[in-house]
């Protein structure tokens, strides 16, 4: 496992590809706290602004670490956290006084909030004309749905992903993961950086418009493709493919293995491995498309052979024979395997209230440069009086009247 300190500035190493920007986090929950993450994976300083005494409604999530919640914990790493009531005069000067020198806001409230507080694109892009202010629906700033709430499910639910999960013939059911919010986390991370391009071009910002529903309907792929030209709706397989057989998981003596056949030239190779030479010299079997006009055939024969042998012994198997395949893992599996440690995908971080604590890593890498190590998710307010100490240039009694008032949190220690 990689070691990593706390403070990445005083850490060394490259800080990355965004360092020496600075992006404003209004965001809770997931897609944009995920947004936001990214952005600083890639190096940039994310002073996450939080509502008094709750901040984050995630940091109440269950279950806790000695008060600290597992869901706040995976979405922001490497943030400092501010305690600002936006609400109140004093606090709306404080988010306008980080605007003026900040490159990027992201916020996740429902389109016209922001507004009404007097803090909408407009308003803080006439402070700062470079801002890139990035807002994160659920159905995006235009359109009927504008103003509808939505969580995970609902856009699950509405871009026909639900429709295509589970098991075949049986009810519809939402991803394990919550796709739809994290394509809005995804996408909005990726409208921010080409924004920044695009600034460095013109020297002026734009607003991004990332919704939950674009995000998850635009990786519908090759299903809705084939819902154009059939005219059909695709239906649930399981883990298995509409095209590709075999293409699923099948069962081992101790768990699950997957069998990839992606390409006909494995499918010869898979019936040498799997013992049964007969299936692979069987001219109608030669091409996907037969193959998957006799999946009912074919499947229940692989099934039958595999069930016979342990996970590790059909991985030495299909490895020998160049097979594209997997042991089917939970979680702690996953996380324990030893190419997810050599890719760093778990480091640990030093956390200001719990000490060591495992978290993931980057997603991506840049071979050449090791960027500075990551920093812990932050305590509710751990920088709010360092930073308007540092950014804003507020005195030590002002910041004790703001926490006297409530503008900023009561319980701002630092």
């Amino acid at each position: 496992m990689q070691q990593n300190s706390a403070a990445g500035d005083d850490a060394g190493g490259w800080g990355g590809p965004l360092a020496g920007l600075r992006v404003l986090d209004l965001t809770r929950v997931l897609a944009g706290p995920l947004a936001a993450q990214f952005l600083a994976d890639l190096g940039a300083e994310v002073l996450k602004l939080e509502a008094p005494e709750r901040g984050d409604e995630t940091r109440g999530f269950a279950p806790f670490l000695e008060g600290e919640s597992h869901y706040f914990l995976a979405l922001n790493r490497g943030k400092r956290s501010m305690v600002v009531d936006l609400r109140q005069p004093e606090g709306a000067d404080i988010l306008r006084g980080l605007v003026a020198s900040a490159d990027v806001l992201i916020e996740n409230f429902r389109p016209g909030v922001m507004e009404r507080l007097g803090l909408g694109a407009d308003a803080l892009m006439a402070i700062n004309p470079r801002l890139i202010y990035c807002a994160i629906s659920g159905f995006g700033l235009t359109g009927p749905l504008a103003g509808a709430p939505s969580f995970d499910i609902v856009t699950q639910a509405m871009t026909g992903v639900m429709s295509v999960n589970g098991a075949m013939g049986g009810s519809p059911v939402k991803l394990g993961l919550p796709i739809g919010d994290m394509s809005g986390g995804i996408f909005g991370a990726l409208g921010v950086l080409s924004a920044l391009h695009e600034r460095a071009a013109t020297g002026h910002g734009r607003v991004v418009d990332a919704s939950l529903y674009d995000g998850t309907m635009s990786l519908l792929g090759y299903l809705s493709q084939l819902a154009f030209i059939t005219g059909q709706d695709p239906r649930p397989m399981g883990s298995a493919h509409p095209s590709v057989v075999p293409y699923d998981s099948f069962p081992a003596v101790d768990g699950a293995i997957v069998i990839a056949c992606l390409a006909d030239h494995f499918w010869p190779r898979l019936c040498a491995a799997l013992g049964c030479p007969d299936l692979g010299a069987d001219p109608g079997l030669a091409t996907m498309a037969q193959r998957r006009e006799r999946r009912s055939e074919i499947e229940p024969r692989i099934a039958a052979i595999t069930r016979t042998r342990s996970v590790a012994e059909w991985q030495s198997i299909l490895e020998a024979h160049d097979i594209p395949h997997a042991p089917v893992l939970g979680i702690r599996e996953a996380l324990a395997h030893p190419h997810a440690q050599a890719r760093e995908m778990v480091v640990e971080v030093q956390h200001d209230r719990l000490g060591p604590i495992q978290v993931l890593g980057r997603p991506i890498k840049f071979p050449g440069s090791h960027q500075t190590p990551l920093a812990a998710p932050p305590v509710l307010g751990q920088h709010t009086a360092d930073i308007l100490r540092r950014e804003l240039n507020y005195s030590e009694e002002r910041i004790r009247d703001l926490c006297e008032r409530g503008v900023i949190d009561r319980g701002t220690r630092k």
